[in-house]
């Protein structure tokens, strides 16, 4: 199975939940310093290292290539999944074209095309599943990214039309929508002690998500387990109101 920016937050927390799973694991990232450290460690704890592809999702090309170097390591990808993202905030004045393409080109463009390179082994083995991640973010009428709120609303379009043309072969495609999930980057760049508690006070839980809170929805998801659920998301959010 393949994860997208899996070298930290939650793609990290994915990867080591897959591994603890004894599945064959590769993850694309961009950190290589973080990603090797991450890889190392979880070889060393559980006796199945990772296998780490270094990539810049934005060149589709270098996607392309990592998506063929694991399956070279691991065979045909039975499960993609799409978990990179940036939510950079910025002002609707400040937004240029140049800005617009450059954020779709890591929270939205690869999504496509991680499927686009993994599609053919899937309907090869006549199975496989997608999990795309999203966010709550547009569905809460989030401030301060609209260029981000706009390319986690389209994964979930493009979720449901890959669901829709690809369960003729056996693939099914879903999304998951975390709320406010406490990764490193987010507590060092956007986390206050006051907007966390008026947060976590709109969940129905009452407790602060966690990178590990996404591990059991994508296991799921990825699983036999999910094998009659297909176009939907899974909304993972503590019971925001």
């Amino acid at each position: 199975m393949l994860v997208t920016g899996g070298g930290s937050g939650i793609g990290a927390a994915l990867v080591e939940g897959f591994i603890r799973q004894k599945a064959k694991v590769a993850f694309i990232d961009i950190a290589a310093a973080e990603s090797e450290t991450l890889a190392e460690r979880l070889g060393r704890e559980n006796g199945n290292r990772p296998l780490f592809l270094h990539a810049d999702l934005r060149d589709i090309e270098a996607l392309r290539a990592a998506v063929d170097r694991a399956a070279a390591a691991h065979g045909p990808v039975r499960v993609l999944v799409n978990n990179a993202a940036r939510d950079d905030r910025h002002a609707i004045e400040d937004v240029t074209p140049e800005f617009w393409d450059a954020n779709h080109a890591v929270n939205l463009r690869p999504h496509f095309f991680a499927a686009q390179a993994v599609v053919g082994g899937m309907k090869a083995a006549g199975q496989g599943a997608i999990v795309n991640f999203s966010s709550i973010s547009y569905m809460i009428n989030g401030p301060d990214y609209p260029a981000y709120a706009t390319a986690k609303a389209g994964v979930i379009g493009l979720t449901k039309a890959l669901a829709g043309e690809l369960g003729k072969y056996g693939i099914r495609v879903n999304a998951i929508a975390p709320g406010w999930v406490q990764t490193e980057r987010q507590k060092q760049l956007w986390v206050t002690p006051e907007a966390l508690a008026a947060f976590v006070d709109k969940q129905c839980l009452k407790f602060e998500l966690q990178p590990q809170d996404m591990v059991g929805p994508c296991l799921f998801l990825a699983s036999d387990a999910a094998r009659a659920v297909t176009a939907q998301t899974l909304i993972a959010d503590g019971g925001y109101l």
